[in-house]
C-alpha cells in the first residue's frame, strides 16, 4: 500500500516540498548543534531541560490522545469512529516520531541512546519512558496499517490482532503516565512534586489530542473525496470538551494548594508563570494568553451551538490545542526550574537555533503524517467507491 504515498496531484507535492524544505534546514541546524553542543540553545546549568523535552511532553499527550477513538471503536463497537480510528492511530505514530526525535536533539550526542540499551536500569523512569514510547508506536504501526490492509481487502482483520488492539489502550494511558513520572519523581522540583501530574497531563492530552484529530478530519474531508463523518466529529468534541473541563479544574486545584496551603516553593512558580518574579516574567504573556484560549475554547464548547457548528468547532479546536500547547509545551517544564535551589530566577528562552530544529522536527512528523494519510485515504476512497 505504501506505493499510493507516491501518487499524487501538484498541491500533494508542492506541500512534501515545503516539508522537505523544512526538514532540511532544521536537520542543518542540528548539524551545527551536533558540532558546537548545546551551548547554542537556552539551556543553562540552573534550566537543563527546555523547548525540545516540553515538545516531548506535549507530544506524548497528542499520541496518547489516540486511545480516545480506539477504545469507543474496537472495545464497545461504537461503530461511528470507525471511519476516524485510523486517522487517530496514524496521528500517534507521527507523533511518537517527533517525540523520539525531541529526545534525540536533547540529549547533545544521540550516542548517548546507548546508554540506555547497553547499560539498562529498571529503576529508572527514563528506561521505562523509553519502552512504553517505542512499543506504543510498534503498536500503532502494526494494528493500523494491518486494519487498513484487510479494509482494503474487504475482509475482517486478522485475530491475532485482538491482543495487541487491547493492549495499545491500558499502553496509551501508560506512556504519558511514566512521561508525568519524570517530573513528578524528582523532589528536588517542587512546582512538578504533586500526585495529580499523571491525571493532568492525561486531561490535557485528552483535549489536545481530540482537538487537532478533529481539524485534520476537516482537511482531510476538503482534499479529499473521503469524509471521516459528522457525527465521530460530533461525539469526539463531546469527549473534549469534559477533557477541558478536568484539565482546567485540575490546573485550578494546583493554585489553590499552592496559595491556600501558602507554600512558597509551589507558589514561586506560578507567580513566576503568571505575574513575574522577582523582576523576571517572559512567559507571563505566554501563560495569560493560555488562560484566554482555554477559557474561550471551553465556552465554544460547552454551548451544544456552537460545538456541533463547524466554523466555531474549529475555533474551539485552535483555542484548545494552542492553549494546551502553551501550558505544557512552554510553560509546564521551565516552571519547575524556577526559582533554583539557591532561590535565584534564571529564566529560559529558546535560541533561534533551537526553534529552527524543532521546526525541522514538526516538519518530519507532519511528512509521516502526510504520507500515512495519503495511504489510509486512498484506501477508504477505493473502499467507498
Amino acid at each position: 500500500m505504501l506505493e499510493r504515498a507516491f501518487s499524487g496531484d501538484q498541491k500533494y507535492y508542492r506541500w512534501l516540498t515545503i516539508l522537505l524544505v523544512f526538514i532540511g534546514l532544521g536537520f542543518a541546524t542540528y548539524l551545527v548543534q551536533l558540532n558546537k553542543g548545546l551551548t547554542i540553545t537556552g539551556l543553562s546549568r540552573d534550566v537543563s531541560w527546555g523547548f525540545y523535552i516540553a515538545q516531548f511532553t506535549f507530544l506524548v499527550g497528542v499520541a496518547a490522545s489516540a486511545v480516545m477513538v480506539v477504545l469507543p471503536y474496537y472495545l464497545h463497537d461504537v461503530k461511528v469512529f470507525g471511519r476516524i480510528t485510523i486517522l487517530g492511530e496514524f496521528l500517534a505514530v507521527a507523533a511518537v516520531t517527533m517525540c523520539l526525535l525531541f529526545i534525540i536533539v536533547d540529549l547533545g550526542k544521540p550516542m548517548r541512546l546507548l546508554n540506555v540499551l547497553l547499560y539498562p536500569t529498571p529503576n529508572s523512569i527514563l528506561f521505562w519512558d523509553m519502552i512504553v514510547l517505542n512499543g506504543y508506536l510498534f503498536i500503532n504501526i502494526i494494528v493500523g496499517w494491518n486494519v487498513l490492509e484487510a479494509e482494503r481487502k474487504g475482509v475482517h482483520y486478522e485475530n491475532w490482532l485482538k491482543p495487541l488492539i487491547y493492549l495499545s489502550i491500558p499502553w496509551a494511558v501508560s506512556i504519558h503516565t511514566v512521561t508525568a513520572f519524570l517530573y513528578a519523581g524528582l523532589p528536588g522540583r517542587h512546582y512538578w512534586l504533586t500526585a495529580i501530574m499523571a491525571a493532568r497531563f492525561l486531561a490535557s492530552a485528552f483535549c489536545s489530542g481530540p482537538a487537532l484529530l478533529i481539524l485534520l478530519s476537516y482537511l482531510v474531508k476538503k482534499f479529499s473525496k473521503f469524509d471521516p463523518g459528522k457525527e465521530a466529529i460530533d461525539r469526539l468534541s463531546v469527549i473534549m470538551t469534559y477533557a477541558m473541563i478536568i484539565s482546567i479544574f485540575f490546573v485550578g486545584l494546583e493554585f489553590f494548594t499552592a496559595f491556600y496551603s501558602n507554600i512558597p516553593s509551589h507558589k514561586h512558580a506560578l507567580e513566576y508563570l503568571f505575574v513575574g518574579l522577582e523582576g523576571h516574567g517572559k512567559l507571563v504573556p505566554f501563560m495569560w494568553a493560555f488562560v484566554l484560549l482555554a477559557l474561550a475554547g471551553l465556552a465554544l464548547l460547552i454551548n451544544p451551538k456552537t460545538r456541533k457548528d463547524d466554523k466555531t468547532l474549529k475555533i474551539a479546536c485552535v483555542c484548545v490545542f494552542v492553549s494546551m500547547w502553551l501550558e505544557k509545551g512552554l510553560g509546564l517544564v521551565v516552571a519547575g526550574f524556577i526559582p533554583n535551589p539557591f532561590e535565584h530566577v534564571r529564566e529560559y528562552m529558546p535560541t533561534i537555533p533551537e526553534l529552527m530544529i524543532a521546526l525541522g522536527i514538526w516538519a518530519t512528523g507532519l511528512l509521516v503524517l502526510t504520507v500515512l494519510y495519503k495511504v489510509a485515504i486512498s484506501v477508504k476512497e477505493e473502499v467507498v467507491s
